[in-house]
């Protein structure tokens, strides 16, 4: 996957477009993101128990991979991602890296 867990993006499309934040989780099979503080949606919830009460409740909700772009995080920039194939000592490794400026991200 181009966009995993905890990489900072940036929202390319729609009401949050130019925030940043932080993947919280990638949902169906890699088609949808869940970021932090970005798609905030209210949902009026039932009271379970004392413990936790009714009301409405404001929560993440996900947006398509396709709205956002991994940041990088020497350039503070958003980035366009790809995979290329490294070895090293024999071994082969899939790392991604920013197309622009041909620097490996992880």
């Amino acid at each position: 996957m181009k966009i995993r867990k905890g990489d900072m993006v940036q929202v390319m499309v729609g009401k949050d477009k130019g925030k940043r934040g932080k993947v919280l989780r990638v949902l169906e099979n890699g088609r949808r993101v869940t970021v932090e503080k970005i798609n905030i949606v209210k949902r009026h919830t039932k009271a379970q128990n004392e413990v936790k009460p009714g009301g409405i409740v404001e929560k993440e909700a996900p947006v398509s991979i396709s709205n956002v772009m991994l940041v990088d995080a020497k350039l503070g920039r958003p980035v366009r991602v790809n995979f290329r194939v490294d070895e090293v000592e024999g071994k082969r490794n899939k790392v991604r890296f920013s197309r622009k400026h041909d620097a490996t991200l992880d």
